[in-house]
Formats: structure tokens, C-alpha cells, sequence
């Protein structure tokens, strides 16, 4: 396939990457950001594997799988689709596609040997997510942007065209000959980036170029790393005491910046899947901890023991969780023991009452409901943390 003199630049962390041969995934939905991704890395060569997610939203959407599949079989690189079908047609669209979308593409890397998987988010993309976060009065980390690595469902996701403008893009595919598919929802306006999208001309105009927005995402991350760095010091502060995070260092003693970071910290321990918290979401939570109150946020419980903060599960956030034995209940704890295929885990709840050591443990009751239970229909057979072992083991794994 032709290709331009002088194509767009993927960043050299990314290249590097390929150059080592390690396995990499490459994230192609037929549009063209990604499809320019997929003939850039092409033409590096190394170890490559691309997954297509079908949402099943549009009828043009298998068609446009299938020409991704053209353009990997032509580079003989394998190439899989990834079909999404959960979605009830209730609540935030996008909010759902793009977590089933990051949880497919986890499932097929983690089946396949993959630990990084790239995605095609360019410089329009970063100028759009900074201007939303913007308009929600976000503090430095919204501000930072999206990260050229961030690492989520244990994976790396690599962000090797941040640099690089849509138009330019375009531009390459249309000079070397390739084709992509438009996304006409990529056109409606109901939704946020699209409306902060169509503005772009008009922001361009005042000085709000996608580089001038970027400029801004680079120093807020930077700002953001140096914080980080700052909140290290605090890890001694923060205690594992099983299921729960404590923080044994008073909030007051703290700056606002120091104490929200910390307590982030612990819900990330606590609850894996989270979603950072909206920030007025945050700053209610701060306030209700400096008073020194319970509260609930994100599927997390937080209480006082003393002048201890206490971050436990929530146990309304796992009561409906079931899975088997074999697997990690809940995206982080492990139980070991004689498994059965009539055997479930789910969380110990009311059972609790069947465990008469309980509290020798130290966990709160609160606590100790939302950790892990093996049962068979309605007996309960272990409870590894609340002293009812019966041969069974719950551990939490590796971060």
C-alpha cells in the first residue's frame, strides 16, 4: 500500500515499543483516527494484533469492522471483532460503549499475551476533553487531560498520536489513498464532545487552538506528577487492614489538595473499577470528612474509628455480585479452596449472623458483609475473613 513521504509522527515511547517486539493491540474502529493509527504502526512493523469493537448500535457498523479486517489482512495482521451486546437502552450511551468498550478490549489483550493496547486519540481529542473539563470547573488532574499512558483494567493504554491534529490525519489517509468510514454520530449534537467539537472553528478564532489546549494539558500533568510525587510521602499514612483502607493521619493536618489525593487513593484500593468521582462529587465528600461524618461515594463506605478514617466497601455495591469460585470476586480478591461448580461467591451480607467469631477479626460488621462468602444456593459454606474458613482462603490480589 502507498504511503506519504512524510507521514504523521508517532510519539518516539510508542515506537520504541514496537521496536522491542513486545505484543502490542491496536484499538481500530474504521474511523479514521484509528484506521491512520492502524497504516502508521503498519509500516513498523513488530508484533501487532488489532480488535475492532462492535458496539451493534448502527447497522453500518459490522460492514465497518469488516473493511478494518481488509486493511489487517492485507498487512497480514490478525485482526478480531469484539461484539457488545449490554447495553439496555437506559441511561448514558457513551458513558456504557466506552466502559464495555475498555472491558472488551481488557478480556481480548488478556486472552491473547497483550499488556499494551493503543487507541487513536489525537490532539482534537485532548483540546475537546480539556474544554469539557473546563466547563465542569475541574482541578489540575481533569485538567491534565488524557494521559499518553494511562493504565486501566491492569493494562497500558498508550496515546501515540496526542500530538497529532484530526485534520492531519485526514490529510495522510486521503494523500496515501486509504479509506475510512465516518461515524455519523460523530455529527449529533446531543452529545457534549461533539458540541464542544463543532466549536472548534469558533475557539480556534480565540486562541483555543487543539496545540494551544495541549500546551495546557502537558503543564496541568506535569503539575498533576509533581503532586503525586508530593503524596508518596503519605503512603505510610495509609494502612491495609484486609478488606479496608485506613488513613491514620487527621485530614486537618493536610492540605485540601494532600487530603482529597489520599483519600482518592484509598477508594482506588478499595473499590478497583472506580471511576474517579466527579469533583463536586469530591468536594461533598471532603466536607462531610472534615466534620468528621460518614458518607458513601463510588462504592466505598467511609467512617471514623476514632480520629482513623476507615474506607471500606460498600456493601450495596457488591450485594448483587455473584460469580464462580474460580474467578476474582469483586476485581480483586482471590478465594482458594475446594472448588465445586455448584459454588459461588458472593458477599457475605446477612450471613454474617452465621459467623460467630466475627468479631475477633477487628473488621467492622459494616465491613465484614461486603467481603467475600462461598455459598451453595442459600447455605453458607465459608466466610474466610470472618473466621468460617472451612478450608477456604480469600486473599486480595496484586494491584
Amino acid at each position: 500500500m502507498p504511503v506519504t513521504a512524510q507521514p504523521p509522527q508517532l510519539t518516539q515511547g510508542f515506537r520504541d515499543l514496537i521496536a522491542s517486539g513486545q505484543p502490542v493491540g491496536l484499538a481500530v474502529s474504521g474511523g479514521g483516527d484509528s484506521v491512520a493509527l492502524l497504516h502508521l504502526v503498519a509500516g513498523l512493523g513488530g508484533q501487532i494484533s488489532v480488535a475492532s469493537v462492535d458496539h451493534g448500535l448502527r447497522p453500518a457498523s459490522a460492514a465497518e469492522c469488516a473493511m478494518v479486517a481488509d486493511i489487517c489482512a492485507a498487512y497480514k495482521i490478525p485482526h478480531q471483532v469484539l461484539r457488545w451486546s449490554g447495553w439496555d437502552r437506559t441511561g448514558n450511551l457513551q458513558d456504557h460503549a466506552r466502559k464495555a468498550r475498555y472491558g472488551l478490549l481488557a478480556d481480548w489483550a488478556r486472552s491473547t499475551g497483550i499488556a499494551d493496547i493503543a487507541l487513536g486519540h489525537t490532539a482534537d481529542d485532548q483540546a475537546e476533553t480539556v474544554i469539557m473539563a473546563l466547563a465542569r470547573g475541574a482541578g489540575v488532574d481533569g485538567l491534565a487531560g488524557m494521559g499518553g499512558v494511562t493504565v486501566k483494567n491492569g493494562l497500558r493504554f498508550h496515546r501515540p498520536l496526542l500530538q497529532v491534529t484530526r485534520a492531519d490525519l485526514r490529510r495522510y489517509l486521503t494523500d496515501a489513498g486509504h479509506e475510512w468510514c465516518d461515524d455519523p454520530s460523530n455529527d449529533d449534537p446531543t452529545y457534549e464532545r461533539i458540541r464542544v467539537r463543532q466549536a472548534a472553528g469558533l475557539l480556534a478564532g480565540l486562541g483555543l487552538t487543539p496545540q494551544a489546549l495541549g500546551q495546557v494539558a502537558q503543564h496541568m500533568g506535569a503539575a498533576a506528577q509533581a503532586l503525586d510525587r508530593q503524596s508518596t510521602d503519605l503512603a505510610p499514612f495509609l494502612l491495609r487492614q484486609q478488606g479496608d483502607m485506613l488513613i491514620n493521619i487527621a485530614l486537618a493536618d493536610l492540605s485540601g489538595e494532600q487530603a482529597r489525593r489520599l483519600v482518592l487513593a484509598g477508594m482506588a484500593w478499595v473499590n478497583r473499577t472506580l471511576t474517579p468521582p466527579r469533583r463536586d462529587e469530591q468536594a461533598r465528600l471532603m466536607q462531610a470528612l472534615h466534620k468528621g461524618g460518614a458518607a458513601t461515594l463510588g462504592g466505598c463506605r467511609f467512617s471514623f474509628d476514632g480520629p482513623v478514617l476507615r474506607i471500606a466497601r460498600e456493601f450495596a455495591a457488591v450485594r448483587d455480585h455473584v460469580t464462580s469460585t474460580t474467578h476474582l470476586w469483586d476485581g480483586r480478591w482471590r478465594v482458594t479452596g475446594p472448588h465445586d461448580p455448584k459454588l459461588q461467591l458472593r458477599a457475605l451480607g446477612a450471613g454474617i449472623d452465621r459467623c460467630r467469631d466475627w468479631r475477633n477479626t477487628g473488621l467492622p460488621r459494616a465491613s465484614m458483609q461486603a467481603t467475600p462468602a462461598v455459598w451453595r444456593d442459600d447455605q453458607l459454606i465459608s466466610a474466610p475473613l470472618a473466621g468460617f474458613g472451612q478450608g477456604w482462603i480469600a486473599q486480595i490480589v496484586a494491584e
